[in-house]
């Protein structure tokens, strides 16, 4: 495995529930757009190629995370589609790949950089979990002891499963060299008819790979669908820097 890394950001969705026409990772945090907290922090890190995944109607977000490469989901077909779009730009990068959400500007470079330690490890699929305050409906890490077995949804989940207080946050970071063909295998047999993302694991384990898990906070791990999420967001980013 070679050491440079790169980063897929998911900044396909619409800012709907924020009431707003701008694309929700566009929305200001600090004064910043979310997908720019995130830029900066990959910038810090040094990682070596950016991809950012958007809708048909996002040159905004093309402009912002301009000189960085975007690739366009033209149908909303799941996190699983939207990671896939990136496979002309990236399917021959053999490095750690992380996929990040567009909505979560808090997560640091020291827990970007564990997860792709991860990786070199051999573990071909990490996860970053994290024990809310309140489970509610996160999906939910099922371990066994360092494997990650499988993420099950909360929909999905038995009531044991439900017990589990390790959650998922979304971000993931993948070995390259199978990221895709680990998508490609992903199916839409779900209600949605979407490819999730989360399938990653499962597929993964039956193709014999290592998955893993490792946690981080609450607070840095945080996303906003909402105008008071979007607050939240605020207080925690003005308390770090005031830490």
């Amino acid at each position: 495995m070679n050491n440079k890394v790169a980063a897929i950001i998911l900044g396909a969705g619409k800012g709907t529930r924020m009431k707003s026409d701008l694309p929700k990772v566009m929305m200001p945090v600090c004064g910043k757009p979310m997908i720019k907290h995130i830029i900066d922090t990959l910038k810090e890190m040094k990682v070596d190629e950016i991809v950012t995944v958007i809708a048909p109607d996002g040159d905004i977000v093309k402009k912002e995370v301009a000189p960085y490469k975007t690739c366009v989901q033209d149908k909303q077909l799941g996190t699983g589609h939207a990671v896939n779009c990136s496979a002309s730009l990236l399917k021959d990068f053999d490095g750690p790949i992380m996929v990040i959400f567009g909505d979560t500007p808090l997560i640091k470079k020291e827990t970007f950089e564990r997860s792709v330690n991860k990786v070199k490890e051999g573990y071909s699929v990490v996860v970053l979990g994290f024990r809310p305050e309140d489970p509610a409906r996160y999906g939910r890490l099922v371990m066994k002891g360092d494997v990650l077995d499988r993420i099950v949804e909360y929909k999905d989940a038995t009531e044991e499963e439900r017990a589990i207080n390790f959650c998922n946050s979304g971000f993931m970071a993948f070995d390259g060299k199978v990221l895709f063909e680990i998508l490609n295998k992903i199916g839409n047999e779900n209600a949605a008819g979407e490819y999730y993302l989360t399938d990653a694991v499962e597929v993964a384990s039956k193709m014999g790979l290592k998955c893993t898990a490792f946690e981080g906070d609450e607070k840095e791990v945080a996303s906003a669908n909402t105008r008071e999420e979007l607050a939240m967001l605020e207080k925690f980013l003005e308390n770090r820097k005031n830490a």
